[in-house]
């Protein structure tokens, strides 16, 4: 085990500089950042050319490159064209998200879960046909969509919590948004535990620990439910690193000033520096994320073993 997750960090190597690297070269064709500090006037060529040689960005898109990553394998992200360090901005915006993000996976796990083994095990009868029309529909509609409604009737009409959350985003405000971003892939979770569940209940091993005479709870428990869940945490791990990069809707309906709210700033101004920063963690996220998916494989099934 220690050999392999030794080779998986060093494979983690050249995927964080290509991805890195791309996400650079694409992130300084989105445009001048230079003009969008100047306002809607045109910068003067003298003080354009001082903003340039003040960012770095009067050398090579390469050399840029190669500075930056030497910048942050020392754990600086550059600096904001408004002149706020990036990993300010990041110790402020991270927590706030990763607290958004946990809340949102709690739903995916324990309602997505309980779901999927309700209607694997009753498939075809009534409450599975229901919760699949649900599920069909929550992921038909668009996240900004059921976001709004949920701030509409719960915020505003029934007034069971805030409209718009708070500044130091406690966990309590964080319940109603984090529903809104789980809301589809809790959906996806629920669909794929039945398919696996239905899948998995007609296997001879099920069959043996039925003929056994094990109590249904056991079977369930620990024969039907540990292999049915490995693609179940497949795409729950490789979701943690969408839904701290794709709260970006969910954090402007409910005005949380987390991730998705620098990087929509960040665009916005053309703040490369912001974008690129951010973006670069949440690479570290998705690979980190990926790796624990992999060591979780052999906890479930202890046929999976890692030379």
């Amino acid at each position: 085990m220690g050999r392999y997750v030794i080779r998986r960090l060093l494979q983690m190597i050249p995927v964080f500089i290509g991805a890195t690297l791309l996400i650079f070269l694409m992130v300084n064709v989105m445009g001048d950042p230079i003009a969008g500090l100047c306002g809607d006037r045109t910068c003067d060529p003298a003080t354009e050319a001082q903003l340039r040689r003040d960012f770095g960005l009067d050398k090579p898109v390469w050399r840029q490159y190669l500075t930056y990553m030497g910048h942050v394998f020392t754990g600086d992200f550059g600096t904001a064209f408004n002149g706020q360090k990036v990993i300010d901005l990041m110790a402020t915006a991270f927590p706030i998200t990763l607290r958004l993000t946990l809340v949102a996976i709690a739903f995916e796990i324990v309602f997505g879960i309980v779901l999927g083994v309700l209607t694997g095990l009753r498939r075809g009868r009534p409450v599975d046909t229901s919760v699949l029309m649900l599920t069909l529909v929550v992921i038909a509609v668009p996240t900004f969509v059921t976001g709004l409604l949920a701030q509409l009737l719960f915020g505003v009409k029934w007034r069971i919590v805030e409209p718009s959350v708070s500044a130091s985003a406690p966990l309590g405000e964080l319940i109603l948004p984090g529903l809104v971003l789980a809301s589809v892939s809790l959906a996806y979770v629920t669909r794929l535990t039945r398919s696996s569940i239905a899948e998995n209940v007609r296997s001879d091993y099920v069959r043996t620990a039925v003929a056994k005479g094990l109590p249904r709870h056991r079977v369930i428990t620990r024969h039907l439910l540990r292999n049915s869940l490995i693609p179940v945490v497949t795409f729950i791990g490789t979701d943690i690193g969408a839904l701290m990069g794709g709260a970006i809707v969910t954090e402007r309906i409910f005005n949380i000033h987390g991730v998705g709210f620098q990087l929509y700033q960040g665009i916005l101004r053309q703040n490369t520096q912001t974008v690129v920063g951010f973006v670069t963690v949440l690479v570290i996220v998705f690979l980190v994320a990926n790796l624990l998916v992999d060591l979780l494989y052999a906890v479930l099934d202890p046929r999976i073993r890692y030379a």
